[in-house]
């Protein structure tokens, strides 16, 4: 009885030409068809050289696109508009001078021109009537949402819907309630006695009105980036600032805002930015004029964003884009400082505090450790005298 055997395939055999060829051993291979085996990309060396690659390189490669179209959309614009500040640039090139070298004279043009300062006092006033008070208002409604309060979820959806608005349509609405003869505010003033505001006319009255637009639509998001800050504050901080006796006011001044430092710096640097860049709601104010966007009768609420369209695109400046590029940089180097300085007074009005709580955390570690010490009586100093007599 024959058993049963599994036949293999016949073994790799050199070409030789003699009649009796040797077959080839697993750890060899026929000529030129290279090493058997792992091979130089699959080697242990070969793995770790990709592995230490990919630790380093996959997070360059996962920001890159942000960098990529940053440097289309972002970076280059920004540059080329320095390079056309510094030629003679039209909107049409039919003058011979078009795209000449000029250096620094559009910026000193820009810096000799009345109507450019004007613009300039006309956006810091916006500026500081809405983003103080919008920062301030949204800190203070971030803390009531933060508290245990009934539908939570519906009034922190609530304060969003102004956002979501289209500052066109918020321009048109606040434009009739400040309305110089039929509007609702002057309607109120008359109803109490009070003489009726020139909204479109007075230079404050009309700042007053553009800013009080920007606040209504930047309330709530600037809330909700608060809110979720506070939100992530550890309670076991408030659990131990009411067990030393700290009230609501007192948690929210030594322990809220201090955490939220971080984000305040980013709610103010992002305020600044909007706040110096605004526009919509400046040219949808001024409805008499607003083809033109001249601001205003007597650029009363002319802005910077304003002043450079006028230049850039009315088509009745010469050389308009060189000094609109030229007004597009001032407004930039002018967004840095402002934002510099309110990065370095945030930090410094929250370093100056920090001495202060470290002091009153050494007050309070030496009240306890004098209240767990044993009580000591000191002798009186008839006492002592019959002491040192005895």
């Amino acid at each position: 009885m024959t058993s049963a055997t599994t036949e293999g395939p016949p073994p790799l055999t050199t070409a030789s030409s003699d009649a009796t060829a040797e077959p080839l051993t697993a750890t060899e291979s026929a000529p030129g068809a290279g090493p058997r085996g792992p091979g130089r990309f699959n080697s242990p060396a070969a793995r770790a050289w990709r592995g230490r690659f990919d630790v380093k390189a996959s997070p360059y490669l996962y920001i890159a696109p942000f960098f990529i179209l940053f440097t289309v959309v972002g970076l280059f614009p920004l540059l080329y508009t320095g390079y056309v500040a510094m030629h003679y640039w039209d909107l049409l090139p039919v003058s011979p001078k078009q795209g000449e070298f000029v250096g620094l004279a559009n910026f000193a043009q820009e810096l000799t021109q009345a109507k450019f300062w004007i613009a300039v006092r006309n956006t810091f006033s916006i500026f500081l009537l809405s983003s103080v008070p919008q920062i301030i208002v949204a800190t203070f409604i971030a803390a009531v949402l933060n508290a245990n309060i009934r539908a939570r979820t519906f009034w922190r959806m609530s304060v969003l819907i102004p956002y979501v608005v289209a500052p066109v349509a918020v321009s048109l609405i606040f434009g009739q309630m400040f309305a110089d003869r039929y509007g609702m505010f002057n309607a109120i003033l008359e109803k109490i006695g009070l003489d009726p505001i020139a909204w479109h006319v007075d230079p404050l009255a009309s700042h007053f009105a553009i800013a009080t637009m920007v606040n209504f639509r930047w309330t709530g998001y600037n809330t909700l980036i608060l809110l979720a800050a506070m939100q992530a504050i550890n309670r076991d901080l408030y659990e131990a600032a009411l067990i030393d006796g700290a009230g609501r006011l007192r948690q929210f001044r030594s322990v809220t805002l201090p955490m939220i430092r971080p984000t305040m710096i980013f709610v103010i640097i992002t305020s600044t930015i909007g706040g110096l860049q605004i526009f919509d709601e400046a040219v949808m104010f001024d409805s008499n004029n607003s083809q033109t966007s001249s601001g205003g009768s007597s650029n009363q609420f002319l802005t910077m964003t304003m002043y450079l369209k006028d230049l850039g695109w009315s088509g009745t400046v010469r050389n308009g884009f060189g000094r609109g590029s030229a007004v597009a940089w001032l407004l930039f180097l002018l967004i840095l400082i402002v934002g510099a300085v309110n990065f370095l007074l945030t930090r410094r009005i929250a370093s100056s505090a920090l001495p202060k709580r470290r002091r009153r955390d050494r007050r309070l570690a030496t009240a306890t450790q004098a209240d767990d010490s044993p009580l000591v009586i000191q002798p009186s100093g008839s006492a002592r005298a019959q002491e040192e007599t005895r």
